[in-house]
């Protein structure tokens, strides 16, 4: 790729338009951003072709169409697949592009990967962004921002219309580590909601009474009206799911161990996701951990021995 197509000084590439990929390119059509898209479901790329973005049948064709390539995928694996990295093919699919990798891996993947494509003659910015679906369908997601502070600068109008907020956080893969200092609260925080809500309910309390005295508390938060509003309506229609929330918790407890750090509530949580998931429940919203919590309830009340387990963590 040394001789760029004439229309990639203007468009950007959109790369992955799954739950949180598609409304987010969306806000960038919207917003009059020319567009080139590729989703491995073409179906995904339908609206965006409504709104008069360019999509093409590959993956190098957008890294041939686009200076600015963003990448909104679920891992380092599809990642790698796209660039064709560790092969000759990186260069030829980055020099001369921007990645934005917007996704989120482990900080030592995204450090590697930026070494990799500065190499191959291209530039890098980590840029993952705290919001589930929702704030991306309405351009609230906040960007944690890290790499170069030039190249941030050119990629930041192109945030714009999907993010309320970009915040600089230093060099690669310090946006990464503030994406997973975040997730730990937003785990826990839901997670501490699913058993909260549990607990009332087993006990057979108003569950309307429950959600105003959350709502108009000061625990109140935008996670906690919506997550709790699909609690009492039985709404587990994935706006983040429990199968992402259990790989970002992965995420965070690789990350913890190897700095050396304590993380005992996450890792809890972790156990609870990682049974929300076998329960066959990863693809609902991640306030499906209740459907754990369900589980050891009955476990408990079948065998009281197993309760007093449960609750001193000896399953974690």
């Amino acid at each position: 790729m040394t001789a760029a197509a004439p229309e990639a000084a203007s468009r950007v590439g959109f790369i992955g338009l799954g739950l949180m990929g598609q409304p987010m390119a969306l806000n960038l059509a919207r917003a009059g951003i020319p567009l080139v898209v590729w989703n491995r479901t073409t179906g995904r790329s339908d609206p965006l072709r409504a709104l008069g973005a360019r999509v093409v049948s590959t993956a190098f064709e957008v890294l041939q169409r686009a200076r600015i390539v963003i990448l909104m995928l679920a891992d380092g694996t599809a990642i790698d697949e796209v660039l064709g990295r560790g092969t000759p093919v990186l260069a030829a699919t980055v020099t001369d592009r921007t990645v934005v990798h917007m996704g989120t891996t482990s900080p030592e993947y995204s450090r590697d990967l930026a070494t990799d494509i500065e190499a191959a003659g291209g530039r890098y910015v980590e840029a993952p962004v705290s919001g589930s679906r929702v704030p991306a369908e309405t351009g609230d997601l906040v960007a944690m921002l890290a790499g170069d502070d030039d190249v941030i600068q050119q990629v930041c109008p192109v945030l714009r219309p999907m993010c309320r907020e970009t915040l600089f956080c230093g060099p690669v893969p310090n946006a990464l580590l503030m994406k997973l200092a975040v997730n730990i609260f937003l785990i826990t925080t839901v997670t501490g909601l699913a058993e909260s809500y549990h607990f009332a309910q087993q006990h057979g309390l108003d569950l309307r009474i429950f959600r105003h005295v959350i709502d108009g508390g000061q625990m109140a938060s935008s996670i906690s009206r919506v997550k709790t509003a699909k609690l009492l309506s039985h709404d587990f229609t994935a706006q983040a799911a429990a199968a992402d929330a259990l790989k970002n918790n992965e995420l965070v407890a690789q990350a913890a161990r190897q700095a050396g750090i304590a993380s005992p509530v996450l890792d809890v949580c972790h156990t609870l996701f990682d049974e929300t998931v076998t329960l066959g429940r990863g693809a609902f919203d991640m306030i499906a951990v209740l459907a754990a919590l369900e589980a050891r309830t009955a476990a408990a009340r079948t065998d009281p021995e197993q309760l007093a387990v449960v609750s001193a963590g000896g399953s974690c």
